[in-house]
């Protein structure tokens, strides 16, 4: 698939019927998310340095990855948060499914796990698996009751609601989301 067909699928959020079943198939249409290391079998080979460009030219490296398009993220039950974003001060809907649930989904069992949550633009915060469980981080798949675009927030934004947890709470708003790379796309499971 070329880029223009690709940001095209991603900007329409075109995407095709799915199960919860299907978070154990590979993606049948472009994978937006890849979750690797630690993780159960998964639905996909090793890293192709060839085709897996944006990957391989930020040091990504595995044998085995769990890929999941929009629908497979969409089959998933979804939650909604709305907190204060550090962009425009005001609060705002976002809409995914649990990042717990989505690592659970790709078979990560390791309950003292950290990760490395990497970013389109090479932004890679690591977090515990605790504390994406404390603060009930999201894989935002919406803003606002829409999806969220390549070149803005998304397609996917690892989020969570910093109002809702008083130790985040009460710091300064943009030193809210340090742990949240917006743009997300590779998670590593250590």
């Amino acid at each position: 698939m070329d880029k223009r067909q690709f940001l095209t699928v991603t900007a329409l959020g075109t995407v095709t019927a799915a199960s919860p079943a299907s978070a154990a198939r590979p993606a049948p249409s472009p994978a937006l998310l890849t979750i690797t290391g630690a993780i159960g079998r998964g639905n996909r080979g090793a890293l192709d340095p060839a085709l897996d460009q944006l990957m391989a030219k930020q040091g990504v490296r595995f044998d085995k990855g769990h890929a999941f398009d929009f629908a497979a993220l969409a089959a998933l039950p979804a939650v909604t948060i709305r907190p204060t974003l550090e962009y425009d001060g005001k609060p705002h809907v976002l809409r995914g499914p649990l990042l717990a649930e989505v690592l659970k989904a790709a078979g990560v069992q390791r309950e003292q796990a950290a990760l490395v949550m990497r970013a389109i633009d090479g932004y890679a915060p690591a977090v515990t698996l605790a504390d994406i469980r404390k603060y009930r981080f999201i894989i935002a798949t919406h803003l606002d009751d829409r999806p969220m675009p390549l070149g803005g927030l998304g397609p996917l934004w690892a989020v969570y609601d910093a109002d809702r947890f008083p130790d985040m709470a009460a710091r300064p708003l943009n030193a809210r989301f340090g742990n949240c790379p917006w743009g997300l796309y590779h998670i590593e499971v250590q």
